[in-house]
């Protein structure tokens, strides 16, 4: 027995996932990235967060209308946290208070449920870095966050060779990118710009 874990973030071209004075999607969401939301989420699929993405999106089920949120809600939920506590307010919420890697290994060999993470950056960075990433999906708003930028997943973490799986663009505009990604080990030998032959 054994699952999959899918990484799901949503970023500007420069790679953050959210920034200040922007509105969600940067302003840039359109049919076709709802209707992927719809989809993605449609999945039996058990969803995996960090504490502050799950504080926010149990906000945000509440606050805002979104075609997708009503599956949010009915999905079963991880929370990794050590300071939540149980009533989670958050239908089908259950918090794991111990280490995230050791415990999505172990899900991973004992489950055949795919999990998904959407958002959750110091979560996920820490799960890329340890290799128990099976898919990695951007959707890359055409944008630039710049000074304004936050939350970025993949700065300052681990290197990764990325093998690329699926394209899509989205409404004309936004691109689907889905790698499966492998943690960087070593250069091979011959890649890359050759040295001139000294003559």
């Amino acid at each position: 027995m054994s699952t999959t874990f899918t990484v799901d973030f949503f970023c500007s071209l420069d790679g953050y996932g959210m920034a200040r004075g922007w509105p969600g999607y940067w302003g840039k969401e359109g049919p076709e990235v709802r209707e992927d939301r719809v989809r993605t989420f449609a999945q039996d699929q058990v969803l995996v967060f960090g504490a502050t993405t799950f504080r926010q999106f149990r906000k945000f089920v509440v606050e805002y209308d979104e075609p997708y949120y009503d599956s949010l809600n009915e999905l079963p939920k991880i929370v990794f946290s050590s300071t939540l506590e149980e009533p989670l307010g958050w239908q089908n919420s259950t918090v794991l208070n111990e280490d995230a890697v050791t415990a999505i290994e172990r899900l991973k060999r004992t489950t055949d449920v795919p999990m998904r993470s959407h958002g959750s950056v110091a979560l996920n960075r820490a799960l890329l870095a340890a290799g128990l990433v099976d898919r990695l999906e951007i959707i890359m708003f055409p944008a630039v966050s710049g000074r304004a930028g936050e939350a970025a997943l993949l700065h300052d973490g681990a290197e990764l060779d990325l093998e690329l799986i699926e394209s899509t663009v989205l409404d004309g505009r936004t691109q689907k990118l889905v790698y499966i990604p492998h943690l960087h080990d070593q250069i091979p030998e011959g890649v890359g710009p050759q040295r001139r032959n000294a003559d």
